[in-house]
């Protein structure tokens, strides 16, 4: 059986897009989330939330996405928990670069509100 997607930590710097997303993962896609507003806070907070998947901006002040990435990759209680980037910066190279690190997905900004819930869960799907 498959274990279905619940607990998401979202970490995104800007108000803007992390309010859409928010609403979207919450309203649209029932996920429960907890919301980081920087790389640091993720770190402290995700071995404490025990998500299933990390929903992780890439382009943020102080430590960027993939620097977050390899700190939370370092926490054994969070080793083996899919990270998902999300990005304005979707070049085939880049996102093969994402991909390179480990990540389990790459969620390309702007993003549709609507499907953002079932492309995360497709995502998951496809790790499981």
């Amino acid at each position: 059986m498959v274990r279905e997607l619940s607990r998401i930590t979202y970490v995104e710097d800007e108000p803007d897009i992390r309010e859409v997303a928010q609403i979207a993962l919450e309203t649209l896609g029932g996920f429960t989330l907890d919301i980081c507003v920087c790389g640091a806070e993720a770190v402290e907070k995700a071995p404490i939330f025990k998500p299933d998947l990390i929903l992780l901006d890439v382009m943020m002040p102080g430590m960027d996405g993939v620097e977050t990435f390899h700190e939370l990759r370092s926490n054994p209680k969070l080793a083996a928990t899919p990270i998902v980037f999300m990005t304005g910066k979707a070049q085939p190279n880049e996102v093969e670069r994402y991909k390179a690190l480990g990540c389990a997905g790459i969620v390309a900004k702007p993003f549709d509100p609507v499907t953002l819930p079932d492309e995360i869960r497709a995502i998951w799907n496809h790790q499981i």
